[in-house]
């Protein structure tokens, strides 16, 4: 009988030990505060900013964001539009805002369907830029909502009206002074500053440049992230608009026939 006890006393303490092992694991997984990634960003002559990412705001577009950054592509990269009192935007591996790349990423904003992304477009908060194909006509909502790819921009002041339309997902925690500066640039010029019969400028193949271009665009040196250990893994891509494509359509073309044709 007395051994009968002594298993059984054994066995509930064991019990016991098991249950608040996993009972003070389980405490310290809901109660861990994970660090949010930290983005540093060097920029030519003007200086260093610091950025807080929100995964728990876009998950997919900071899963996106860092590993660009990780692949170092936004390194030697450009700001190319510099608008006081709205927003800075660069990424573009043209240089010119029209550059295209093989895929985009959904867009993780109310407007898209994407219900808990609640980050308002404040001052010094950093969004996704992203296509709109709304003037092409009807239907393109979609390409249009899902066509960001790694051009972002960082506000200078609040704009509302780009709130629940445009992904943001992280925002300035240290340089804010850089970001102004860089926002109040010199530019090529500026559309308002135009005479009623002025034209804008254009580029060497007769485009019109767009306006508050740099005269001198500054430039990433370095961007780096600190993600304290966590993989946020790959994001999700889906096709890109394809304005080609998308012409032929109107027309009733075939487009795989008219590729086999050139081939």
């Amino acid at each position: 009988m007395k051994k009968t006890n002594l298993i059984w006393g054994i066995i509930i303490i064991l019990t016991v030990c098991i249950i608040a092992y996993l009972g003070y694991g389980y405490y310290k997984k809901v109660t861990q505060t994970v660090q949010n990634p930290i983005v540093t960003m060097e920029v030519e002559g003007y200086g260093t900013v610091k950025m807080e990412l929100y995964p728990d705001m876009a998950p997919n577009t900071v899963a996106h964001f860092i590993k660009k950054i990780q692949e170092g592509y936004y390194d030697g990269l450009t700001f190319h539009r510099t608008i006081p009192d709205f927003m800075i935007q660069g990424g573009d591996k043209d240089g010119t805002g029209s550059g295209t790349l093989d895929y985009a990423i959904p867009g993780e904003f109310i407007a898209n369907g994407y219900k808990d992304n609640k980050l308002k477009h404040e001052r010094g908060v950093l969004s996704m830029a992203r296509g709109d194909y709304s003037n092409l006509g009807e239907g393109l909502t979609n390409y249009t909502y899902n066509s960001a790819g790694t051009q972002f921009f960082i506000m200078t002041q609040d704009a509302t009206s780009l709130d629940g339309y445009y992904a943001a997902f992280g925002k300035v925690i240290e340089g804010m002074d850089v970001i102004d500066a860089i926002a109040n640039t010199e530019v090529l010029y500026r559309t308002e500053n135009l005479a009623e019969d002025e034209e804008a400028p254009k580029d060497e193949n007769g485009n019109t440049i767009a306006s508050d271009r740099p005269v001198n665009p500054p430039v990433i040196t370095k961007m780096t992230v600190d993600t304290f250990g966590v993989d946020y893994g790959e994001p999700t891509v889906v096709a890109p608009f394809d304005y080609s494509a998308w012409i032929y359509q109107q027309y009733g073309i075939d487009i795989d026939n008219i590729e086999e044709t050139e081939e």
